[in-house]
């Protein structure tokens, strides 16, 4: 659950680490400092991120004979709504059954969910999707690198390498 403390933190900036060896990204959640199991950094992320919006633009090119991108000029008629909603299906599918897209299995990542077994449950990658389609919320995050999109539904990115 999200509360008001949450809000807090990102309008107050990050808090002050007392010591590189005593906080860390991931610290908070019992994550690692480096390794597995630590928590993604954000240039892994937006690689993985970036390889599932092509592997999108493809299918949506295929599918729906949607132009790729920078092939042709702009055309109107929302086309880049149906990469986004294949790019949301695609997460959806994959995170809700296998806890990674292709482009986070590429890069070496994976999405666990904080609590119990570390799988992620439908209801969260459904909440993860949505947030994550409307973009603001993936660019705001916390001390433990974790965007609006991972936090409201309990879930964190980490390094399968």
């Amino acid at each position: 659950m999200v509360d008001r403390k949450d809000f807090g933190s990102w309008l107050q900036g990050p808090r002050e680490r007392t010591s590189a060896d005593e906080q860390y990204r991931g610290r908070d959640l019992g994550l690692p400092p480096r390794g597995p199991g630590s928590v993604a950094g954000f240039g892994i992320r937006l690689v993985g991120v970036l390889i599932d919006w092509g592997i999108a633009s493809v299918i949506a090119r295929g599918l729906f004979g949607v132009p790729l991108p920078f092939a042709q000029p702009p055309a109107s008629g929302g086309q880049g709504f149906v990469v986004l909603a294949v790019f949301g299906v695609m997460h959806l599918l994959l995170v809700g059954t296998v806890g990674y897209t292709i482009g986070h299995r590429i890069v070496g990542l994976q999405v666990r969910s904080l609590g119990g077994t570390g799988r992620v449950m439908p209801v969260q990658a459904l909440a993860r999707t949505v947030l994550l389609c409307m973009f603001i919320p993936a660019v705001v995050w916390d001390r433990d690198g974790r965007g609006l999109h991972d936090k409201a539904p309990g879930t964190v990115i980490v390094r399968t390498r």
